[in-house]
């Protein structure tokens, strides 16, 4: 390939996780030319497998991690505000069974310690929520926690176990799309800045005087690119990329995360919307909470070596229902309502500790020299406080290429999440999208729901030709899914069914809904019988 073949960006992010993603958002904003590549989709990977929640992390205030509480509560105060179409309040509870338990292993922790915390009385939980109201007043959006004892509280839970004694009731968020996001970050990024790039399926095979080799593993053709700077976003994967690229680096020690959705009327009723966040007898956090009709349940904490080869184990599953069955032992709970399973690795720092939960949550950027150029690496962080950690990186890659930041996106709408209406004026919103498009109010309240303010696109899309409800699945139509498959950098079925839609995770997936959209889609994307067949088939896997 000749010099003129090789196209020059200001830099090249590797890695279209949450933090990839949320940075090419920030660096496109200053005018900067960005390319974003990852080996699989956007939000493939750790980001796609998370226990769903824009949470401030009240468990670190045990180990007196406040710079991160603090932290933490006004990013998810801000996703509140700049993403309410997939960010929404979560009312938490958490069960307390006694009064004084856990004063002196919270003391030992808050020091650094070594202690297992089993019981969380009613006197730190109290504490430690009044400390979490402090740290979430800035941009502040919900209500201060409360406390419910007795039979102000069983009147509430009547399943719940019998010594549970009271609930600390508390806010968090929880967000439905969380892969829609991260997409959404990229595609904002694209709209300011048009000479930025995305490249998915993407390897890199080396780096030689600056030139980066790339690989496209779905169409197999290569390409060279030169970088002013490169950002290792890979999660789980950053050593490995440093070692593709030459620099041999151990600054991952990653620990998997599994979770399970349940089909359990009796249990989502009795939740009510809230989450129960609870403790276990080994010393761990479980949690439960209503997710597209189910209930979401998580999580375990087990280091791994290969983030490759990561999948809820029936272990794992055990354990989670049987820690789930242990707080609600008024409900049957079995391994027959489980819809669906999934498992992705937390990027921690690597750390020499026998408990993986106290490794600390926060990131770490680490800074390397590779043939001249400047590597950051990205360690660490959580999908609360991408945005956060984006800024802060952008402001190191402007200083090092001596470029002035224009933007802030402190206060900067997401997606779907621009101009969206006020709850109070929803309805009318409603009602002009289903009159605009000539659609039942129903189906315009569905695409509005899913999509947030991109329902507008998406129902004058529709709109625009005849269409018609799929057999499978009849609340998606046959125009939704072709505008979703050439709008949104969409390479393979599997992309459209697991990050684009909640299809997959909300257990409709089945061997008759990926057959039909592989079809649906098939002149869009220009696959012929052989790979669309192959496209549902892999779908399954």
């Amino acid at each position: 390939m000749t010099a003129p073949d090789i196209e020059n960006f200001d830099v090249v992010i590797i890695g279209a996780g949450i933090n990839g993603a949320g940075l090419f958002r920030e660096l496109a904003l200053q005018g900067l030319k960005v390319l974003i590549l990852d080996k699989g989709d956007i939000c493939c990977g750790a980001s796609a497998a998370p226990s769903r929640l824009i949470h401030g992390g009240i468990k670190y205030l045990e180990t007196g991690e406040f710079r991160l509480v603090a932290q933490s509560t006004f990013e998810r105060n801000l996703l509140l505000r700049n993403a309410p179409h997939t960010v929404r309040p979560l009312l938490t509870v958490l069960p307390i069974r006694s009064w004084f338990g856990g004063i002196v292993p919270s003391v030992r922790r808050f020091f650094r310690r070594k202690a297992k915390m089993t019981d969380r009385g009613v006197l730190i939980t109290e504490l430690g929520l009044l400390l979490y109201d402090v740290f979430g007043s800035r941009a502040r959006v919900m209500p201060f926690h409360r406390m419910k004892i007795g039979r102000f509280f069983r009147r509430t839970w009547p399943h719940m176990a019998p010594d549970v004694i009271a609930a600390g009731q508390y806010y968090d968020a929880a967000i439905t799309s969380p892969e829609r996001l991260g997409f959404e970050c990229v595609k904002d990024g694209l709209d300011v800045s048009p000479t930025s790039a995305v490249m998915t399926y993407t390897t890199v095979e080396g780096i030689a005087n600056g030139v980066m080799k790339l690989r496209d593993v779905l169409a197999g053709g290569e390409r060279s690119i030169r970088a002013g700077m490169i950002v290792n976003a890979g999660g789980a994967w950053i050593d490995r990329i440093n070692a593709a690229i030459g620099l041999p680096t151990r600054y991952i020690g990653g620990t998997k995360g599994s979770h399970l959705v349940l089909d359990h009327p009796a249990l989502l009723r009795e939740l009510d919307g809230r989450m129960v966040y609870f403790g276990t007898p080994d010393g761990r956090i479980c949690l439960a909470y209503p997710f597209l009709g189910h209930v979401l349940v998580g999580s375990t904490d087990i280091p791994v070596d290969d983030p490759d080869r990561v999948s809820c184990t029936k272990e794992e599953e055990s354990y989670m229902l049987r820690m789930l069955a242990a707080l609600f032992p008024g409900f049957e709970i079995d391994a027959g309502q489980v819809l669906y399973r999934y498992a992705g690795v937390r990027p921690l720092p690597a750390a020499d500790v026998d408990d993986p939960g106290a490794i600390s949550r926060d990131h770490i950027v680490h800074e390397d020299r590779l043939d001249g150029l400047s590597v950051l690496s990205l360690v660490g962080g959580k999908w609360t406080t991408f945005r956060g950690l984006a800024e802060e990186v952008a402001d190191k890659v402007l200083e090092r290429l001596s470029r002035p930041r224009t933007a802030t996106t402190r206060d900067r709408p997401i997606g779907g999440g621009r101009q969206y209406p006020a709850p109070s004026e929803q309805a009318a919103y409603i009602a002009a999208l289903a009159r605009e498009n000539a659609v039942p109010a129903a189906r315009a309240a569905q695409i509005f729901e899913r999509y947030g303010t991109t329902a507008r696109a998406i129902l004058s899309f529709c709109a625009a030709e005849a269409d018609a409800p799929l057999h499978a699945m009849p609340d998606f139509t046959r125009r939704e899914l072709v505008y979703l498959a050439s709008h949104e950098q969409v390479r393979t079925l599997s992309d459209l069914l697991y990050r684009r839609t909640t299809i997959a995770l909300s257990g409709r997936l089945s061997d008759a809904v990926a057959r039909e959209v592989a079809q649906t889609l098939q002149e869009t994307m220009g696959w012929n019988d052989d790979r669309r067949d192959a496209e549902w088939q892999a779908a399954l896997l």
